[in-house]
């Protein structure tokens, strides 16, 4: 079966979405690091929107800093791939056409260089997952001794590293008289903008300290929240968009109907019309953020691992078991007191609204894909509002338990016994903290030491120390659905 690419596009089915800009006049407006399915599903639509409008200015180039994967499955493809969008009454196609290509930035780093610093480049994306940033998860600083953030020091002209990409090219750029591109984080760290500015800048002054002070006053790195959710795709979505579509794409995405993106309105040149496209504008992003982070993804944190460690393999079925379901609420009841939401933010709207995407049964969201990585996503979807509600004199029930879950996690072992991997930069360290403690008080208590993850005065704090022990030892005697049962019951 032959692949998509532009000469099949004609051929597809008359309900296809499909470009109608002329591709060839496109211009590389953006470049993107971290080429994977969430940006396909997300970014690269509204930049889509932006050609579509007549505006071809915002073609993306799309680069990978690991593999060469994605790159293989969309250059034979002209950069062009599928966007299903899947709410359990049927699937919508549309076929995004801003791809300019991927680069793989370890194959060739002077090539993507020159051309995040070429003229025609505004804006810089990144969706790079929070250990991307090789930034300490607990105080936002660069990690100077992570082995590669040297290396890009010592030698910037080939870097290695998502900041080392940024500051290579906006010392080119600086070079040739050129303003700096617009640096655009797109992943669920808080605070993202002033995070990924402050390691930015961190590597330039150590490289050229009028490099770096020539970015402070010139550059610009908005904060943003961005909101879908975006499964992984598996090999039977792929044949059966190939039986649908008439030709194979290796480069399908897949995602719910709702899509958001707020982004602080700090540009350092041009830009889309991004009102225009959907993308909401704001003078401040953290109250959106908040939100975000502590009830979408504190709650899709905490359902994936006590759904895995119950055998629940998709949220969908996870939320089919009335005390997980419950269980929620009880999560978002406690996190909701630590919000200041935005105007045009309607709280108990959007928990209705969560709870429906959580219910999809089309998306097939796995847990374990949520699962991975807590380590760099606990201190700021369960861990922040932990410590607001302690410091208010709140309880924690609900965000313990989930914390707990985590914790029982990095065990490697379900309920049922199966033996799991976990997938996690720290999951060396959590192993060998378990492999010293013989109960489940000292587990705790050793996880409690990683610094990483957990701040030295919220796990010094005896209320907070004791309801995760407490919530760990449920789990533990109980089970992860009847301790969720019992934190609701609590509560009542």
């Amino acid at each position: 079966m032959s692949r998509l690419n532009e000469a099949a596009l004609q051929a597809l089915p008359a309900d296809v979405a499909r470009p109608r800009y002329d591709r060839a006049k496109v211009k590389t407006g953006v470049v993107h690091l971290g080429i994977g399915a969430f940006h396909r599903a997300h970014q690269a639509v509204v930049f889509d929107d932006a050609l579509a409008s007549g505006d071809l200015r915002w073609g993306v180039l799309g680069a990978s800093l690991r593999s060469p994967g994605v790159r293989d499955q969309l250059n034979p493809q002209d950069g062009l791939y599928t966007l299903v969008v899947r709410d359990g009454s049927g699937d919508a196609l549309r076929v995004i056409g801003a791809g300019r290509g991927v680069l793989v930035g370890p194959e060739d780093p002077a090539a993507l260089v020159a051309v995040m610093a070429d003229a025609d480049v505004h804006i810089v994306t990144l969706t790079v997952t929070e250990k991307g940033y090789r930034l300490d998860p607990a105080t936002g600083a660069l990690k100077l001794d992570d082995p590669e953030v040297a290396a890009d020091i010592a030698d910037i002209g080939s870097p290695r590293t998502a900041p080392g990409f940024i500051v290579a090219a906006l010392k080119a750029r600086r070079a040739a008289g050129l303003k700096p591109f617009t640096v655009i984080s797109c992943d669920n760290l808080p605070h993202n903008g002033k995070r990924i500015r402050a390691g930015v800048i961190e590597m330039a002054r150590r490289i050229d300290p009028e490099l770096a002070s020539w970015i402070e006053a010139e550059g610009a790195f908005p904060q943003t929240m961005i909101d879908r959710i975006v499964p992984a795709t598996t090999p039977e979505d792929i044949d059966r968009l190939e039986a649908r579509l008439g030709v194979r794409d290796e480069g399908m995405v897949k995602a719910e109907p709702f899509t958001q993106w707020v982004i602080e309105d700090r540009f350092a040149g041009e830009r889309p019309d991004f009102a225009r496209f959907g993308v909401q504008l704001t003078e401040a992003v953290e109250p959106w953020e908040d939100a975000k982070l502590r009830l979408l993804n504190g709650a899709h944190s905490a359902t994936a691992y006590l759904g895995a460690l119950s055998g629940h393999e998709h949220v969908h079925e996870a939320m089919a078991t009335p005390a997980l379901t419950a269980f929620v609420q009880a999560l978002w009841d406690e996190a909701e007191t630590t919000l200041n939401p935005p105007p045009g933010l309607d709280i108990p709207a959007y928990r209705a609204e969560l709870m429906a995407r959580f219910e999809n049964p089309a998306l097939m969201h796995r847990t374990r894909q949520i699962a991975m990585d807590g380590s760099q996503k606990l201190p700021q979807r369960l861990l922040a509002g932990a410590g607001e509600r302690l410091a208010a004199g709140q309880g924690i029930d609900a965000l313990a338990l989930g914390i707990a879950a985590w914790m029982r996690w990095q065990s490697g072992v379900t309920e049922s016994g199966e033996t799991v991997a976990v997938d996690d930069p720290l999951a060396g360290e959590t192993a060998a903290l378990l492999a010293g403690a013989t109960t489940d008080a000292e587990r705790v208590a050793a996880l409690l030491t990683l610094r990483a993850v957990f701040p030295e005065a919220l796990a010094a704090d005896d209320r907070f120390a004791d309801a995760v022990r407490v919530a760990y030892l449920s789990l533990s005697e109980h089970g992860a659905v009847l301790a969720a049962r019992l934190v609701v019951d609590g509560q009542d």
